[in-house]
């Protein structure tokens, strides 16, 4: 029988050193002695408590591999493995491109087990300082102080890579969830909610495809500049009311999309203005062949209607907001939506004032006081 240990991990300084060393055993039983690089004793014994805490919480060999590397070195893994199409679009990488090359200039040189959440919300406060910059020809111009909200999707970046480092296992936990950000923000993902009186206002003003697009995405939810503008004539099957996706933003994306009448009749008109070719939104404008941006036309429909100014993507929500108000379940509307998370549906649906009101018609005030009935013996 193996003789019991007195001490759970002792601090020690060789004799050919001035800094402190620590000697423990891992949950295998294995001796791992190694250095503290600190020559304050109190230090040393907070470094072996940490260690042994990590032991028994069975995350030591994440804490020892992520003191290996530092946020700049993942960042640029992050960047060439789970940044890059497919697993993200083009356009996301090139944000996140934009975000690490501010990271890591502040943040770049630290260890990423050390990077604690004061220290991101020091880099949140020094961002929010700094101006927009442009490069001329003459130079660089500085513009007016960044926007909270651009701060703020520098976080969620920032969020994202730190959650890849915890399934890699190179964390035992995210930094960012203890993050206060620092300053109110306006602007986030708040989607607006088109009713059917504001929608047939705006295709009143809307020209012809645009009328299509809106009409289309309010009755399928489809993804309007991933899925909708870059759409083939034959992924569209009106016998059948349905059309095909081949490529999303998501692995629950790609499938067929099925379609209620208003949306068959508004594929049939926008073939029809479409004419003979291979896209449904053809432009000769674009290299690629199809149109790739609504923006301007949208705004202007919005403007001559007389609208306060909405993203075109929150037709989305207004897809997801009717399903639910119509009674569907929470499951198929996610399902309908084709995310892969069910956490995403709450940020599309939206439970109107009315919804709320009908909600509130079946409250129960007799909750726990119906008589108890007994069994006559």
């Amino acid at each position: 029988m193996a003789r019991p240990r007195k001490h759970d991990g002792v601090v020690y300084r060789r004799s050919d050193s001035t800094m402190w060393w620590i000697r423990y055993r891992d949950n295998t039983g294995r001796r791992i002695e190694e250095p503290t690089r600190t020559a304050d004793w109190k230090e040393a014994q907070t470094r072996l408590r940490e260690r042994l805490q990590a032991r028994d919480s069975r995350v030591l060999e994440i804490v020892r591999k992520g003191e290996q590397i530092t946020l700049g070195a993942w960042a640029a893994i992050f960047l060439e493995h789970y940044s890059k199409p497919p697993l993200r679009s083009e356009k996301t990488h090139e944000s996140h491109q934009r975000v690490v090359k501010h990271v890591t200039r502040l943040l770049g040189t630290q260890m990423l087990v050390d990077l604690s959440p004061d220290a991101i919300e020091g880099y949140l406060r020094t961002r929010l300082q700094a101006r927009v910059t442009h490069r001329t020809k003459t130079g660089l111009i500085e513009r007016s102080v960044l926007k909270p909200s651009t701060v703020h999707q520098e976080l969620r970046v920032l969020r994202r890579m730190m959650n890849v480092a915890v399934r890699k296992r190179l964390l035992p936990s995210n930094p960012c969830w203890g993050v206060e950000f620092p300053v109110p923000v306006r602007g986030l993902f708040r989607p607006h909610y088109m009713s059917w009186s504001e929608q047939q206002r705006i295709e009143a003003h809307a020209p012809v495809y645009l009328r299509n697009v809106i009409r289309i995405i309010t009755e399928t939810g489809l993804r309007v500049y991933r899925e909708l503008t870059p759409m083939k004539q034959d992924q569209v099957d009106l016998e059948n009311a349905v059309v095909w996706i081949p490529d999303s933003k998501t692995p629950n994306g790609i499938g067929e999309v099925p379609l209620t009448d208003l949306a068959v009749a508004a594929f049939n008109d926008q073939l029809r203005v479409a004419g003979e070719g291979t896209f449904l939104f053809p432009s000769d404008l674009n290299p690629v062949g199809y149109q790739q941006t609504f923006k301007t036309a949208w705004a202007a429909t919005l403007r001559r209607a007389k609208v306060p100014y909405f993203r075109i993507y929150d037709l989305r929500s207004t897809y997801a907001t009717r399903l639910s108000a119509g009674g569907v379940a929470d499951e198929w509307v996610t399902q309908l939506l084709r995310q892969g998370d069910a956490k995403v549906f709450k940020k599309y649906s939206q439970m109107k004032l009315q919804m709320k009101r009908e909600a509130l018609d079946k409250m129960n005030r007799s909750a726990n006081e119906r008589p108890v009935l007994r069994q006559v013996v």
